[in-house]
């Protein structure tokens, strides 16, 4: 950034960018073209008042070579801005050669440093090196280009110099030659290989958003329904995943995929569906970019290493802070891990696959999050040297491979180099200075200890723009010569030899960087996902083809932990509900019909319950129940397996035995095969309105014949009493004066026989007399008149 109206650790003004950005077109342009009057900027807007050093500012758009060699010529392209308020004249640019750096923390400084300093920026190369501005006028911009030959730099020896492009001239303040601007970059300077080459391991990240939902299509090939079609944009020529694998394929890297961003290409390659806002889909148009895309990422990780994380990019070290105590919330790093695998053979045939690497959210660890990443399978955890940081013991960059125990390493990424990339690129100026503080940090490492051959990891933020990507080639190209570097893959760098003096104690969950761990998943994030989850296993139960539903929703589970929801809880909050409203949506299609109030005539009848699946598929395993409220007034009967196709409905009938009438209700619910309640009950009302009129006349006559049954056995009795008393009684008169009654006049003399005959109609019980004597044979006879 140039150094006209920027205060140390500020950017510059939004009325200046918009200038800089605005002549950056002029680039190159002669300068006989003249200048180009810029409209001024709005005053809410308008930049401080530049003076001194700071006058003018300048922008270096480009540099080439940029690590020269000796025989090669140097050519800066840039701007100049006059950023004061008066005319500059008898201007002119030129080059200043400052001191070499002596370490990585000076190169730090340096860079740091605004204004012109005499001792620290060197003479100005003269003569024919310069270029004429003649007048300057307020505002204006010009572009510049200096052409320089190496053995003009008058660089004496192998070092990292601070190439200056300074603008001098007077003002109408101060008639004299002065600088009024200057902005540097370094200069690597190596003209020979250097005697041990730092072995370089350069992560080359394909890793997205997910775009990818949970819902698929009822036709046999399940079309896909993505988010949004933004993934297009990234795959189309120019997008930033295109620009990764066009720029990648001709690199020294070591690719690092999330094998969800494979999938989601692969699925869009064929027909797809895209939500819109009003929850419709459309048709998706991005077939031919993802085939595109996928086939140049094929034939450019041919036979190269390519690490796969776990499906979906889990965000360890939240897993490890705020997930780790939801109970299943960890065992979904293996599965995540074997479908990586899967995902990555079946996608990329021809690479070299490793599935042993872990990489948290900046690479910031402790021992949670070691312990986290280490579960599932991963014996090398990238980390950062901000992360393991040296305790000043070393004078040197040491080796990333580190031993953390247990069988397992860290891999420490170098955090200088590895955020070198960051921020926006869009704008020559930054990339270029970018790329050049890159390779001066890279050849200070070999410098640091010359005799002492060394591994370093650059680890770069996991989702590169375009431009960062372009930015991130150049420098990469820029050490192809292999003067101070060598390419070394990320496997190979794990391997190699660690420095005994080297850092490898792990930090406490305490020294975790508070920034990160405030954009990290909460808690109940990871409750959500084990409630989607175990919705899940209750659901695949009964699918006759669990895969059409398993599958895509076990993947998007997955992604709802993915690292890439830092920053951005909203969307990861509503990817959650998504999910699970999709799922509930899913298993309510199998479903109990509601019933009305059933009328039961009888002591036996039927009910039918209907069950509904409106599923693409059959279900099975299943068994409907009812439950009465009262079974002493109505039982139901044993519950009874079911089996639906798909789209079919199928109605149970129940043989329940009512006991009496009145009003009762009915629970019916569905369940697994194990007993475990399936969706929502659903309740219904049963009116038992008869044992009839004719159960309860036969009820009633059953009732009286047991009466008359009992009044004829009693009856009997007594009659047989009578004949067990009558053979031993004494005269009739005796018997009958005993009723309080006077007796008729009746005697011996008038029943001369004896019969014991009494009148008729008297209400007296006359003389009983055997009905069993010798003298009647009928008796019958005797029997009726008793029984009377």
């Amino acid at each position: 950034m140039a150094e006209a109206a920027q205060n140390q650790g500020t950017r510059p003004a939004p009325a200046r960018r918009w200038l800089r950005r605005t002549a950056a077109v002029l680039v190159g342009v002669p300068l006989v073209a003249g200048p180009l009057q810029l409209p001024a900027a709005p005053p809410a807007q308008a930049a401080p008042q530049a003076t001194g050093s700071r006058s003018v500012g300048v922008s270096i758009n480009s540099m080439t070579p940029s690590s020269p060699s000796k025989d090669d010529t140097v050519t800066i392209k840039g701007t100049v801005t006059n950023d004061s308020t008066s005319t500059v004249t008898d201007a002119h640019v030129g080059l200043r050669v400052g001191a070499t750096l002596n370490s990585r923390s000076g190169i730090d400084s340096a860079d740091r440093r605004t204004g012109y300093a005499p001792g620290a920026d060197g003479r100005e190369i003269g003569g024919k090196h310069t270029l004429e501005l003649r007048d300057l006028p307020s505002g204006i911009t010009r572009g510049f280009s200096l052409s320089v030959p190496a053995k003009d730099l008058d660089l004496k020896q192998a070092g990292i110099y601070q190439l200056g492009v300074s603008v001098s001239g007077q003002t109408r303040a101060q008639r004299y030659e002065h600088v009024l601007g200057i902005e540097r970059t370094f200069l690597p300077w190596q003209t020979s290989a250097a005697r041990q080459k730092t072995r370089l391991s350069f992560m080359w990240p394909l890793i997205s958003t997910p775009h990818l939902s949970a819902e698929t299509g009822s036709d046999p090939q399940q079309t896909p329904v993505f988010r949004d079609d933004s993934l297009t944009e990234e795959l189309a020529p120019g997008g930033r995943l295109q620009q990764m694998v066009s720029l990648g394929k001709s690199l020294p890297v070591t690719w690092v995929v999330d094998p969800d961003l494979l999938a989601a290409v692969s699925a869009m390659a064929e027909n797809y569906r895209v939500e819109q806002p009003d929850g419709s889909t459309v048709a998706g148009k991005g077939q031919a970019v993802a085939r595109q895309w996928l086939s140049d990422l094929q034939k450019a990780t041919d036979g190269h290493e390519v690490v796969a994380l776990p499906y979906g990019d889990p965000d360890l070290a939240s897993l490890a802070h705020r997930g780790k105590d939801v109970s299943g919330a960890l065992a979904h790093l293996r599965p995540a891990t074997d479908l990586a695998s899967r995902t990555v053979e079946t996608m990329l045939p021809g690479a070299r696959l490793r599935t042993d690497f872990a990489w948290p959210k900046d690479g910031a660890i402790d021992s949670s999050v070691v312990d986290v990443a280490t579960s599932a399978g991963a014996h090398n955890v990238i980390t950062r040297n901000d992360s393991l940081r040296e305790s000043g013991a070393l004078s040197y960059s040491p080796t990333a491979a580190r031993p953390i125990g247990g069988g397992n390493r860290a891999v420490v990424s170098d955090a200088r180099l590895s955020t070198a990339f960051e921020g926006d690129l869009s704008e020559a100026e930054e990339s270029t200075l970018s790329r050049q503080r890159f390779l001066a940090q890279t050849l200070m490492v070999t410098m640091q200890a010359p005799g002492k051959q060394r591994s370093i990891v650059v680890a770069p933020q996991r989702m590169p723009t375009a431009s960062q990507a372009r930015t991130m080639a150049e420098a990469v190209k820029g050490l192809e010569d292999e003067r101070w570097t060598e390419p070394l893959d990320l496997g190979d760098a794990a391997k190699a030899k660690p420095d005994p003096r080297a850092n490898s104690r792990i930090p406490s969950p305490a020294a975790y960087p508070r920034s990160l761990r405030k954009q990290e998943l909460p808690t109940e994030a990871f409750r959500e996902i084990q409630r989607t989850q175990g919705a899940l296993e209750g659901f695949r139960v009964i699918l006759s083809r669990q895969d059409r539903v398993v599958t895509p929703v076990g993947n998007a589970i997955m992604r709802g932990m993915s690292t890439s929801w830092r920053g951005d809880a909203d969307g990861a909050a509503a990817f959650r509900d998504t999910l699970q409203e999709y799922l509930s949506g899913l298993t309510q299609e199998v479903r109990l019909i509601q019933k009305s109030t059933q009328t039961l005539s009888g002591r036996s009848a039927t009910i039918p319950v209907t069950v509904q699946n409106n599923l693409v598929q059959g279900v099975k395993g299943m068994k409907l129940v009812l439950t009465s409220g009262q079974p002493n007034r109505l039982d139901v009967g044993e519950g009874q397996p079911i089996r639906i196709e798909g789209g079919h409905s199928q109605s149970v009938k129940f043989d329940t035995t009512a006991h009496a009438n009145g009003k009762v209700w009915v629970t019916a619910r569905l369940e697994t095969e194990d007993g475990t309640p399936y969706g929502a009950p659903m309740t219904f009302q049963v009116n038992v309105t008869e044992i009839t009129s004719t159960v309860m006349l036969v009820i009633a006559g059953g009732v009286l014949l047991l009466v008359l049954a009992g009044i004829r056995m009693y009856t009997q009795r007594k009659r047989a009493a009578a004949r067990d008393a009558a053979e031993g009684s004494e005269p009739v008169e005796e018997s009958a004066g005993t009723s309080g009654e006077p007796a008729e006049a009746t005697g011996d003399e008038a029943d001369p026989e004896g019969s014991g005959t009494g009148a008729p109609g008297s209400g007296q019980q006359g003389d009983v007399t055997p009905d069993t004597g010798p003298e009647n044979d009928d008796a019958s006879g005797t029997g009726e008149k008793v029984d009377r």
